[in-house]
């Protein structure tokens, strides 16, 4: 699964094979033991949980980035290779 981006301890990752799981764009994120798929479009939990601080500074990270996890997105549907994205500062 390739990583995208990295910060404050939270892995962030992108693989499209999951689509038929959660049925629309998602990435996933762990931190520590925790691991959770969320929904590009809202940064809502599909699966997997986080602790709230993480989820938070994920959620963020996600409107910042939205567009461009669309862009991972569409890549990895077309079996491109990812850009990483920056992480939240």
């Amino acid at each position: 699964m390739p990583t995208i981006s990295m910060f404050y301890g939270i892995l962030v990752t992108l693989l499209f094979e999951d689509n038929d799981r959660h049925h629309l764009p998602h990435f996933h994120v762990r931190y520590q033991s925790a691991k959770a798929s969320i929904a590009i479009e809202d940064g809502r939990v599909l699966a997997g949980n986080l602790p709230p601080k993480q989820l938070k500074l994920v959620q963020a990270w996600v409107e910042l980035h939205r567009d461009e996890l669309l862009a991972d997105w569409d890549l990895a549907v077309n079996g491109e290779e990812l850009f990483r994205i920056a992480p939240l500062q």
